[in-house]
């Protein structure tokens, strides 16, 4: 029950919101009913988790590897709490913007038909499952992106099926060949079966196949170009949940496939083609995000770039770069879901997300400016924030393995963050309001509380596990532990059955 319940809530939800299509007022409620009980039920799964161990749910009875099975390890687990928190937290901001044309046709039946697919791949014990979850998720998300109808969603939302439908393509096909060469799906019956497997060449090829359809899913260069084009044009509640959740169900899936099926040629699919995806992703990225001047666009490009380092710290291999990867990656999901809610509070002072059209925050207001920095100089690694530890972590195990080019180009892109973080503080908080821009009602504005309040509430996250990163790095070396030595998931999913 506790492993099939984080599903169940917005699935649910999904289904009672689309019921009640015409009443505005109780899908908002079911919303937010909906989000608090996805992150009670994910807490309860992760207490489970770290008292009792792997946990394994066989729907219908069916044994593995012939019946469908839900996992959750300490990894799953985890992201399951953030998704959590971020679905929490994006359907109390969605409360104060979301209009009632984006109510109308569908927001909250989407938001939580997405939210139940990113849970589902997280959760999921076979690759095909893995599949039909991504789909789900793409699905959602495709209409989330372009309700309302506006040229440039369209144009965005055409640059993001394209290149996802692709990944899938894909994935299909990386799914049919590995089925037909080991005859099973079931990920703890493929990593038994691979590990034993006469055809190294081929398991090679496969796995290329899924190192592209989850690169393209993570955002990973090259094929990174359909964020930037696309996460900004939507409203920024929908952005929001993008950023924190969408690219990490790629870096997820990369984490699991590459730490537990394809670990025949690490020198090649880790050392050589990860780590170099992961370093150019993170150049890349944040280049990209030195050349914009408009608030959502920048925080895409760091979208991307901040990636790169959870890429290489899985291409290190080593438990300390696993965990380093696993802390980058629960630490950017609140971080990056905080700016973009930032970033829409922004908007209402002053109507425009280019920087040139904005000013005077710090003195206007005084606690959007704090709220922005805490995650801002996470994002950059400035300590005692989460962002530094999450980036020591990378660079110490880069360190460790003698990846000076790695490491060198980590703290390159760590100052060339805070240069975009400081960038927008000077241009929209510091700078005085230009006399061509429009002051809104903002600090008036009616709605200002709920906004604040899931701000606040990640802010604070970010601050506790900067403050209690002792324990979150120990929980991270677990979790690596546990992707390291895959024994023990084969163990608690087969079980008698090998």
């Amino acid at each position: 029950m506790a492993v099939i319940l984080p599903i169940f809530i917005p699935m649910l939800a999904g289904a009672l919101t689309l019921t009640c299509w015409r009443w505005r007022l109780v899908q908002r409620w079911i919303s937010v009913f909906s989000g608090s009980g996805l992150l009670l039920a994910s807490i309860y799964l992760f207490s489970q988790v770290r008292q009792q161990g792997i946990l394994v749910a066989y729907i219908g009875n069916w044994p593995a590897p012939y019946g469908i099975t839900l996992v959750a390890d300490l990894l799953s687990a985890i992201m399951v709490v953030v998704t959590g928190v971020i679905g929490l937290a994006v359907a109390v901001y969605s409360l104060a913007t979301m209009s009632r044309s984006h109510e109308a046709f569908g927001y909250y039946p989407l938001l939580h038909l997405m939210l139940a697919g990113v849970v589902g791949a997280f959760l999921t014990g076979d690759i095909f499952n893995l599949y039909v979850w991504f789909e789900i998720m793409l699905v959602a998300s495709f209409g989330l992106l372009i309700l309302g109808g506006e040229r440039a969603q369209m144009e965005g939302a055409l640059k993001y099926v394209t290149l996802n439908l692709l990944s899938s393509a894909l994935f299909l096909t990386a799914v049919g060949l590995l089925y037909g060469y080991a005859g099973t799906l079931n990920m703890a019956d493929l990593a038994l079966k691979l590990g034993n497997g006469e055809q190294p060449g081929l398991v090679t090829v496969i796995a290329m196949l899924f190192l592209v359809a989850f690169g393209i899913k993570a955002a990973a260069f090259p094929l990174f170009f359909w964020l930037p084009a696309s996460y900004h044009t939507p409203p920024v509640a929908i952005s929001a949940v993008f950023a924190g959740l969408l690219t990490k169900v790629g870096v997820y899936a990369l984490y699991r496939v590459f730490s537990l099926i394809f670990v025949q040629d690490v020198g090649l699919t880790h050392h050589t083609i990860l780590m170099g995806m992961g370093v150019f992703t993170m150049l890349t990225g944040v280049l990209g995000a030195a050349a914009q001047f408009e608030v959502r666009r920048i925080l895409s490009f760091h979208i991307v770039s901040q990636i790169g380092y959870m890429l290489v710290g899985l291409a290190l291999f080593t438990p300390l770069a696993i965990a380093g990867g696993v802390f980058y990656i629960f630490h950017h999901i609140i971080v990056k879901t905080n700016l973009f809610l930032i970033s829409g509070i922004m908007y209402r002072y002053h109507g425009s997300y280019e920087l040139a059209r904005l000013g005077g925050l710090y003195r206007s207001a005084p606690w959007l400016a704090l709220l922005f920095l805490i995650p801002a100089m996470s994002l950059a690694g400035l300590p005692p924030l989460s962002g530094f530890f999450a980036k020591y972590t990378v660079i110490k195990a880069g360190l460790q393995a003698e990846s000076w080019l790695m490491v060198t180009i980590a703290l390159i892109v760590g100052l060339l963050t805070l240069y975009s973080m400081v960038k927008i503080w000077a241009e929209a908080f510091w700078k005085p309001l230009p006399e061509e821009a429009k002051a809104l009602r903002g600090a008036e504005d009616p709605n200002r509380y709920v906004l604040y309040l899931p701000v606040l509430c990640l802010a604070l996250t970010t601050l506790a596990i900067g403050f209690g990163a002792e324990w979150f790095v120990q929980l991270a070396l677990a979790t690596a532990d546990q992707l390291l030595s895959p024994a023990g998931y084969i163990e608690a999913v087969l079980g008698a059955s090998r």
